[in-house]
């Protein structure tokens, strides 16, 4: 059986490649939203455009979730101690559940301002609005793409919900494009049009931060991972010299890392010292597989008469 986890040098050296990895990708983040919200909000505040105004505030709002990810990366890479026998890997799972809350919250302030501009009289954006918001919208996507790509490949929920924001940021960019164009193209009365773009907007962000808020609270729970990754776990063991079968398998996530817990099957005859190192080779196994697994929790029980001939 496992003992408190000291975590082996190959898995925290994994770890820890993976949080620097998305550290890295994270003040890249932060470096581009800290710009383009800037000149969002000063080309906004000069064309009248609110959509635009709207759509700075929310990239001012990525930095700040930048900062999260990356100070929660950092915290979710230590190891295990006595204090906190688990590690701190749940930190990066309540970032990426803060962050998703911050998306539905901007969406809220958005929608809400969108509503009082869309009532009060006020002009048509400038034109050159439009130019701002084109260079917004491919920056946005190809930054997207990056650290959904990045969290995809470290398997942190944190910068995957981080990624989201940047594609609601594109989202809501795209939108008010739409809307100042008709403005502009159809003239008085249209003044408000970037303003239901905004609105528009803001449903859009709400909606994904309601998916990436039921992903993250998931994963607080330990819901069970996707077959494949369970199927491969059990392979894993499957394939150990000893062992005979595999009973129950359960694997959690915690942040950049999985926690197995597993019964393996092995002839009845074996003696106690045989199981004992035969649970040490699954674990082993376990360990250096390419999964990150912190810790592996392996029950020794013996095959069932019935089966044991056709072993």
């Amino acid at each position: 059986m496992s003992q408190l986890p000291t975590r082996p040098t190959g898995a925290q050296e994994k770890i820890d490649e993976s949080a620097a990895t998305g550290i890295r990708a994270m003040t890249l983040a932060i470096a581009v939203s800290t710009g383009l919200g800037a000149i969002k909000i000063i080309a906004g505040i000069v064309g009248h455009s609110y959509a635009l105004i709207a759509d700075g505030i929310e990239s001012m709002l990525d930095v700040v979730s930048g900062f999260v990810v990356a100070g929660s990366l950092k915290i979710a890479a230590q190891p295990p101690n006595e204090k906190y026998p688990y590690g701190y890997g749940k930190v990066e799972t309540v970032a990426a559940l803060v962050i998703s809350l911050g998306l539905i919250a901007a969406a809220v302030v958005i929608a809400i301002q969108s509503v009082r501009e869309i009532l009060l009289p006020h002009r048509a954006p400038a034109a050159f609005t439009l130019v701002v918001l084109v260079l917004v919208v491919a920056t946005k996507e190809l930054l997207f793409r990056f650290l959904s790509r990045t969290g995809e490949t470290i398997a942190s929920g944190a910068i995957r919900s981080d990624a989201w924001h940047h594609r609601s940021d594109s989202f809501t960019s795209l939108a008010a494009f739409l809307g100042i164009s008709i403005s502009l193209v159809m003239g008085a009365g249209y003044e408000a049009a970037d303003d239901w773009a905004a609105l528009f907007a803001a449903g859009v962000i709400a909606f994904n931060g309601a998916g990436l808020l039921r992903s993250a609270w998931r994963e607080i729970l330990d819901a069970s991972l996707p077959d494949n990754v369970i199927d491969d776990i059990r392979e894993i063991a499957r394939n150990v010299d000893g062992v005979a079968g595999i009973d129950m398998c359960r694997v959690r996530k915690s942040g950049l890392g999985l926690w197995v817990d597993i019964h393996v099957e092995v002839l009845g005859d074996r003696t106690v010292l045989a199981g004992h190192e035969i649970a040490h080779r699954v674990k082993d196994a376990l360990l250096a597989s390419d999964h990150n697994v912190v810790d592996a929790v392996v029950h020794i029980e013996p095959m069932p008469t019935a089966r044991q001939g056709l072993v």
